[in-house]
């Protein structure tokens, strides 16, 4: 699992018809207690929003996070971290 900060919204105007209704949020990893200069685009499943600090699983298993097993997910915001 990743952790990082919720930057930004991404907005798609088209989207693979699977990931249509999913939020798309750019996020700043946070690497040793420290942030990065990398970024991630991740779907939200959990209702986050900008300047939270989020858990976010990739892979395979990011596909498990989401009603749609099928979709083309390979970042999935779970959790926000207190």
């Amino acid at each position: 699992m990743l952790r990082g900060i919720i930057r930004g919204n991404i907005v798609s105007t088209r989207k693979q018809e699977s990931l249509v209704g999913s939020k798309f949020m750019e996020v700043q990893i946070i690497e040793n207690g420290d942030l990065t200069d990398k970024y991630i685009i991740a779907i939200d499943s959990v209702g986050a929003g900008i300047g939270e600090t989020v858990l976010i699983t990739t892979g395979s298993s990011a596909r498990l996070a989401l009603h749609n097993t099928s979709a083309p997910a390979d970042a999935v915001i779970v959790g926000i971290v207190d």
